[in-house]
């Protein structure tokens, strides 16, 4: 395929971003003050983008600077005097197709996942209809824009490891191509082949398929549909191996309401080893966005080496525990915008319980336990800790404000250098200033093992390790000396 130019690169990563968020041109328009008929003209290329607009749009798709370099790349090429170039239209003719029933699948089998849409399409228009657009995107680590761009530019999606087929009532048909980028792909299916042209007429029906390929180190732990077109039906299927133990839960965005969940429930069944989610709806509304996300409890170990190095962190390193000398662990996270990153918090949580999910596997955590975003590899404020007395609390955007009730010093150990313990002195009480999901700001008091527990991972969202905690001269020591494993740490009792 020929390079793309640089108008091109940004009306690419502009609508692979919208299409990540789920949002229409019209929905877009509304969040950054410029009218649909801005957007529409700016991706067909009829208008240049101004940075005002591509810095709004970076902002509120949340797209990790990726629109704002493409926008600096375009305003580096020199202007002509040329006419604009017009690109052929983009956008489905929605006046004139009708999705009656749309059947979308999921499959993975432990490495791959395999998605397959089947629509049948009516032309409810007066003329025939040849081509459908479509789109693949892909986003690896929700909530985190910039570690999934680099991790894209770094391992780009191919057109090899898709393996893309389509057909329309069972025959095979090709496509072109209309955006090729490294996580985003858009092309118009081709209704025909070297044996014939297959035209939808006014009136007609026919069910258009198509599946593609990608595998897990590419692919998100999430499966979107945001309705385009008028659709009289939906249902999705997921299809996974039943030994990972899969959680599956459901949101629904419109354009006039926050994510919430489902109207109605997701469906599970075991058949031969694999667990069968299904959902659907009927006449779901145009332009809403429906989102499945799921987690692996049981994930199996993957990439180790164990057999060479069976170590503490070898074992925490192998479920995808940052270890000790990556950047990510001494740099500040960055903080939520709270509530207009509700959704990418709820996605940073749930990479999070998933983690935690792991880490109980391969450790008895008497202690109880908890986990900070950046020891996952994503750089944003959030934690969540496990109580020893099954207590769940999250945090975001957490700082302590206030410590009380004097010191004690206690052994820890740390998920990113699993292999000693040290003596960290922590305050026996500690005021948390933290965000909740919904914007606003609390103060918890936290006391005891539950503040030892909190501000160990508050220290992780400042950049913080335990080591710098320890008095001078003090050293950790290695995990098979240390003789707490298993049993919660001791304090005097209350005084009455």
């Amino acid at each position: 395929m020929a390079e793309q130019s640089p108008a091109e690169e940004f009306v690419a990563e502009l609508k692979r971003w919208r299409d990540v968020r789920g949002l229409s041109q019209t929905a877009l328009a509304q969040l950054v003050g410029y009218t649909p008929s801005y957007i529409s003209k700016v991706e067909s290329q009829q208008q240049r983008p101004s940075r005002e607009f591509a810095d709004l749009a970076d902002e509120q798709l949340r797209a990790g600077g990726a629109i704002r370099r493409a926008a600096l790349a375009l305003d580096a090429k020199p202007r002509t005097g040329a006419a604009p170039r017009v690109a052929a239209a983009t956008e489905q003719p929605a006046a004139s197709l009708l999705v009656e029933h749309e059947d979308t699948s999921l499959y993975y089998d432990g490495r791959t996942y395999r998605a397959t849409q089947r629509r049948r399409l009516c032309n409810t228009g007066s003329e025939p209809i040849t081509r459908y657009l479509i789109r693949i995107s892909v986003d690896r680590y929700p909530g985190n824009p910039e570690r999934s761009n680099a991790h894209y530019r770094a391992n780009p999606l191919t057109w090899e490891e898709i393996s893309l087929t389509a057909s329309i009532d069972g025959e095979a048909i090709g496509w072109r191509v209309q955006h090729d980028r490294d996580a985003f792909k858009e092309l118009w299916l081709l209704f025909e082949n070297e044996d014939g042209r297959y035209p939808l007429y006014p009136g007609e029906s026919a069910w258009l398929e198509y599946s593609y390929t990608v595998g897990d180190e590419k692919w998100g732990t999430w499966f979107q549909r945001a309705i385009r077109l008028p659709t009289r039906r939906l249902g999705v299927r997921l299809d996974f191996p039943a030994e990972l133990e899969p959680v599956v839960w459901g949101t629904e965005t419109t354009m006039t309401a926050e994510a919430f969940p489902f109207r109605n429930p997701i469906r599970s069944a075991t058949e031969g080893g694999r667990v069968l989610y299904s959902w659907s709806t009927d006449e779901p509304p145009l332009h809403a966005r429906f989102r499945l996300e799921w987690k692996f409890r049981a994930k199996p170990i993957k990439e180790t080496n164990l057999n060479a190095l069976d170590t503490a962190s070898a074992r925490m390193q192998a479920i995808g525990i940052v270890q000790e000398g990556d950047p990510i662990l001494t740099t500040p996270a960055r903080l939520f915008s709270l509530p207009a990153e509700a959704e990418d918090a709820r996605r940073v949580v749930a990479e999070l319980n998933s983690a935690a999910d792991r880490a109980a596997t391969v450790h008895n955590f008497g202690k109880g336990m908890g986990i900070a975003a950046p020891q996952i590899g994503i750089d944003r404020a959030a934690a969540i800790i496990r109580t020893p007395e099954g207590e769940s609390i999250t945090l975001f955007n957490p700082r302590i404000i206030e410590e009380s009730g004097g010191f004690d010093e206690q052994y820890e150990g740390c998920l990113s250098f699993f292999d000693v313990r040290g003596m960290v002195p922590r305050p026996m009480s500690i005021s948390v200033e933290h965000t909740d999901i919904d914007g606003q700001q609390r103060i918890t008091i936290f006391e005891r093992g539950h503040a030892r527990l909190v501000a160990h991972e508050v220290d992780h969202l400042h950049g913080e390790l335990y080591r710098t905690k320890m008095r001078p001269g003090v050293e950790p020591i290695p995990v098979s000396e240390y003789r707490g494993t298993g049993s919660r740490w001791t304090y005097q009792p209350e005084a009455r």
